[in-house]
């Protein structure tokens, strides 16, 4: 274990420096056809390495289709039947990507997600000869912590899990999947105006790295308008609050924001537990959600207070039974004292859970018979973890709470949008996720 975070500090005195000589613009162009003016060409051998700094990265493998047309931005393509990821190295800040999606001469349909399954872009279809220009904003980190001059002060202790983490390295990884994805362009600027979404969380908000597992966190993003609001998601599987503080997660994310900027803070599930870590409702619990509150004022950012969702517990009348014991009810308690907006989640989820009942429920959660996915032997029975349907359903009760509020951060969701009523969820059946290549079978940490 002593090797890793050696290797960590290295890594981080790497990134310090390697951060200066990054650029933060591109435009690229893909294919085997001539280059578009001012586009940086690349070829299915285009292989990611640190030195170009870009590149199909994770193994990846595509071919590139050259249709007749006098645009060389969008008479070529590279396409995979298999999902494909795209790298570059970037400097931590948010960034508006736009991307060229289809076909001079046939359909497409691509699945757009990022860094750790981060969903921007579910199942974009195009007709024969139809080309689509999507742009999404994101949020780029790394683990160095900075003071107002740029120096580096200290680092986020990581995990030795998070080492393997797309969202810790500096790059931005987007992936590429459904039936037959088709990327043309790809252009990348660096948004300094959009409003930063932080969130503060455990396994129920992280963007979970590997299939089946999922969070609402992860799902956010696709929720909001792109070049207005860039959601960053801090959270990490197993976290209280007393450990986030203090492995420096909000000291780093505090670092990193601006006046306006949100912080989205959802705690319980891990600090219920006996342990260094425990918080008392009421007292340690209140007093910790005070101090972050007033961290984020300090800094003239807006806190938000959401309150932990349900785990999947049915009496013998099929109704929710609370294993939260009082946390929420503290939340709820510090939102009226601190005058704080609050997004009831629990309520929600409550109202949710029973919706479905004890049998539809299951497929909202990480409930699997052996050999459901490569390398899973034994079945998986989680009634804390959603997968990804849950995961989104949950998220939709987020946009549903935040909808409720006064926050400026509501206007800039997408118009389109439906109504949601957690009475009647969207239909299981009716849910679509190409799955990522990355599995895993065992539990993310916290239950």
């Amino acid at each position: 274990m002593k090797y890793f975070f050696i290797l960590c500090s290295l890594c981080c005195i790497f990134l310090a420096v390697d951060a200066q000589s990054m650029a933060s613009s591109y435009k690229f162009y893909f294919g085997s056809g001539k280059a578009a003016k001012e586009y940086i060409s690349l070829t299915p051998e285009s292989k990611f390495t640190y030195q170009a700094g870009y590149g199909f990265s994770n193994g990846s493998t595509v071919k590139s289709i050259t249709r007749k047309g006098k645009n060389p931005l969008t008479n070529t393509f590279v396409t995979s039947d298999k999902p494909f990821y795209f790298s570059v190295k970037l400097p931590e800040g948010n960034y508006d990507v736009t991307l060229t999606l289809g076909d001079a001469e046939g359909s497409s349909a691509t699945t757009v997600r990022a860094e750790n399954r981060r969903l921007f872009f579910p199942h974009v279809t195009t007709k024969k000869g139809e080309l689509v220009s999507k742009t999404l904003t994101i949020h780029i980190r790394d683990s160095l912590i900075r003071d107002a001059d740029g120096k580096v002060t200290g680092r986020v202790k990581l995990k030795s899990r998070e080492s393997n983490y797309f969202h810790w390295d500096n790059l931005l990884t987007l992936e590429f999947s459904d039936t037959l994805a088709k990327i043309c362009a790809i252009e990348i600027t660096p948004n300094k105006k959009a409003t930063t979404v932080f969130l503060a969380g455990n396994s129920t908000v992280v963007d979970q790295d590997k299939e089946p597992w999922a969070a609402w966190g992860q799902m956010f993003p696709s929720f909001f308008e792109p070049g207005n609001v860039a959601i960053a998601n801090y959270a990490e599987s197993g976290e209280t609050l007393k450990a986030f503080k203090g492995e420096r997660r909000l000291e780093k994310l505090l670092s990193l924001s601006k006046p306006g900027d949100y912080l989205f803070i959802e705690f319980a599930h891990n600090d219920q537990k006996p342990g260094s870590s425990h918080l008392d409702p009421f007292t340690t619990y209140k007093s910790t959600l005070k101090e972050w509150i007033a961290e984020a004022r300090k800094r003239n950012m807006i806190p938000v207070l959401v309150t932990s969702m349900h785990r999947r517990s049915f009496d013998a009348e099929a109704h929710i039974i609370n294993t939260l014991s009082d946390f929420p009810e503290a939340m709820r308690q510090t939102a009226n004292e601190e005058n704080v907006v609050l997004i009831d989640l629990n309520a929600m989820s409550k109202t949710l859970y029973e919706a479905w009942g004890p049998v539809n429920s299951l497929k909202a959660f990480v409930h699997y018979p052996a050999n459901t996915f490569p390398g899973q032997t034994t079945e998986l029975k989680d009634d804390t973890h959603f997968n990804t349907y849950g995961a989104y359903e949950i998220a939709r009760c987020i946009v549903k709470g935040l909808q409720a509020t006064k926050l400026d951060l509501g206007k800039y969701l997408k118009k389109t949008i439906p109504a949601f009523d957690p009475t009647h969820p969207d239909a299981w059946e009716q849910w679509y996720w190409p799955l990522s290549p990355l599995t895993e079978s065992a539990k993310p940490d916290g239950n």
